[in-house]
């Protein structure tokens, strides 16, 4: 079973795209925000993540800069998924190394098809 790390400060969006996951047969670990990602990154080892943009402590941009420049979790695909949906946001978020971009609000089937398809790289 893979695992999908969420990264989500509102609760509501981290509920929502949590139970998306679940229901296709994903294991889910959440995280409150950047910081809570990468500690938690410290003992997990997730096939995915998923992760927000603007959040309290640490930002997207900054959480994804780390995932990718540490040789233990730089082969983990990121996928961003931010209401922040302007052409410079997704270049900008591509830019810092995540593998897919997502726009809020999204339809369930862009989300889980995009993580299913970085799941299968």
């Amino acid at each position: 079973m893979s695992t999908v790390l969420v990264v989500e400060d509102s609760i509501a969006q981290r509920e929502l795209i949590s139970d998306l996951l679940k229901a296709t047969g994903l294991k889910v670990i959440v995280a409150i925000d950047g910081q809570d990602a990468i500690d938690q990154l410290g003992s997990i080892s997730p096939d995915v993540v998923v992760l927000d943009i603007v959040m309290p402590r640490m930002n997207g941009y900054e959480v994804c800069r780390r995932i990718k420049s540490d040789p233990k979790t730089q082969h983990v695909p990121v996928v961003m998924c931010s209401s922040k949906g302007e052409e410079f946001d997704r270049y900008w978020g591509m830019k810092q190394g995540a593998d897919a971009y997502i726009a809020k609000p999204f339809q369930p089937t862009e989300l889980i098809g995009t993580v299913k398809q970085l799941l299968r790289t």
